[in-house]
């Protein structure tokens, strides 16, 4: 195989996300979606170095276990909600700030 890079792009990673993602759902992360499990490997896992063999990709990701991934995803609820105003939460409070 040529030179490639097996990123998130990649049509076999895409296969392979879709197939763990598949597993998670079923096991036990049944809302996860497509999107949650590609940014966990973009800006998680492979954020310093992304695989250059093939059946590197494919052992990192069905190697995901859901604790991964549900702390990353509490990890960025956390970031993305301190960027927030307070103002945008009224919601949760029954609109009473």
């Amino acid at each position: 195989m040529s030179e490639s890079m097996f990123d998130v792009l990649h049509p076999e990673v895409q296969l392979l996300i879709v197939i763990k993602l598949q597993m998670l759902q079923r096991e036990t992360l049944p809302t996860l979606t497509y999107q949650n499990l590609e940014d966990y490997l973009s800006k998680m896992r492979w954020l310093r170095k992304t695989p250059s063999t093939l059946h590197e990709v494919a052992n990192d990701i069905l190697a995901i276990n859901s604790h991964e991934v549900i702390r990353y995803l509490t990890h960025q609820a956390i970031v993305e909600g301190s960027r927030e105003k307070l103002e945008d939460f009224h919601d949760l409070f029954g609109g009473v700030i």
